[in-house]
């Protein structure tokens, strides 16, 4: 029986205490305001991230990690864990250069049996996947199997969120202060998902309730008489507002009785802003 190990990075959004259950590391993405203050989503939480934002007034850069700093994540797995293959999930390479760091990476080591596979999406989409890869290597799949068990998951799952405000993607450049403006005055809070491996608006959506109503909406049409195999609920600074909508999907479908409520990492949260609600679901198809 083959050993394999899992590792992924923090854009999973995936909770220590779940990653700790199959010792699945995950490689930090960096966060950089100013020469004087750098971090990574390891030691900057979404609390301290915001509030730095709000006290300079800018958005910090992100930066993928390093292959340097893979090589190191990747040998301290085989140095510790001692397995025949190690499998790197990535964020979507749509969105992020983090894949092609890790396959520079791996392409180094080449006496080592290193997997780079693209999740093709974010946060606990890519967490279930890492979830299910490492799951299906403890009861001794192989390679190829351990990764068609987190492209069925992948298959299977949806994630809806919406914004509070388009501040931050109006600071970032990405929408015009001018959009953003008119966004605010209309009370106007997108929907994202994700769409061939990039997070897209999806729909804009007049008052905070009425996105929540509208996301219900979408998982009820994507669930159909399908059962949901897991869920979470996904915010930034929002652990309340996360808790009402939990509410409204429970509401409003029959979902698992654990369903826990997630933080979106910082990486990704720094484009998104404070108040971002959603869910990840799997759907029994």
């Amino acid at each position: 029986m083959p050993k394999i190990s899992i590792i992924t990075d923090t854009d999973s959004s995936l909770p220590e205490e779940m990653a700790a259950i199959y010792n699945i590391l995950q490689v930090p993405i960096s966060i950089n305001f100013n020469e004087d203050f750098s971090r990574t989503d390891h030691t900057i939480n979404n609390v301290e991230l915001f509030k730095k934002i709000d006290e300079i007034g800018k958005l910090p850069t992100t930066a993928a990690p390093t292959p340097g700093i893979f090589v190191e994540y990747f040998k301290k797995v085989f140095k510790e864990e001692k397995p025949d293959t190690l499998i790197y999930f990535a964020i979507s390479g749509e969105m992020s250069a983090t894949i092609k760091s890790a396959q520079i990476a791996a392409d180094d080591l080449k006496e080592y049996d290193i997997r780079v596979i693209d999740s093709n999406t974010l946060s606990m989409a890519q967490g279930f996947m890492v979830l299910a890869a490492a799951e299906a290597a403890k009861q001794g799949a192989s390679v190829e199997e351990v990764i068609t068990a987190a492209e069925k998951i992948r298959e299977n799952t949806v994630l809806y969120s919406a914004l509070s405000t388009l501040k931050y993607l109006s600071m970032s450049g990405r929408v015009s202060h001018v959009a953003a403006g008119m966004a605010g005055m209309l009370d106007i809070k997108p929907i994202l998902s994700v769409q061939n491996g990039k997070l897209d608006m999806l729909e804009k959506i007049r008052t905070r309730k009425k996105s929540w109503m509208r996301m219900v909406e979408l998982v009820k049409a994507d669930v159909g008489s399908h059962l949901i195999e897991q869920a979470c609920i996904i915010h930034v600074c929002a652990q309340k507002e996360a808790q009402v909508f939990e509410g409204m999907l429970r509401e409003a479908l029959d979902c698992p009785k654990d369903m826990p409520i997630v933080d979106f990492n910082p990486g990704l949260s720094v484009h998104t802003g404070p108040g971002l609600v959603g869910t990840c679901m799997i759907i029994d198809k």
